[in-house]
């Protein structure tokens, strides 16, 4: 029978958001609050302009080549088709 304290290492697909411009940055990473820190303390080049940024989206991923094609994906067209629909909620209260 498998041990079920075995960890296992996840990876995540984040969405941020800008408090300056709303636009949004899509990452990956297998350490998300770390992550987030480098993002708000302006250590990513990417978000640094746009500080501060606020997380409105996270996916967990066990396997990084998994979490990677998602990240891909929602860097394309699709993810503005799939973040009205997953975000309901989030972009109404905006409102």
């Amino acid at each position: 029978m498998p041990s079920t304290t075995t960890l296992t290492m996840l990876f995540y697909v984040y969405i941020l958001e800008s408090s300056t411009d709303g636009n949004r940055y899509i990452g990956f990473t297998n350490n998300l609050k770390r992550r987030l820190e480098e993002h708000q303390s302006g250590k990513s080049f990417s978000t640094k302009p746009r500080l501060p940024m606020k997380l409105i989206y996270f996916e967990a991923c066990t396997n990084e080549n998994d979490a990677k094609r998602r990240e891909h994906y929602l860097k394309t067209t699709g993810r503005r088709r799939f973040l009205a629909k997953r975000l309901i909620a989030y972009y109404k209260s905006k409102l």
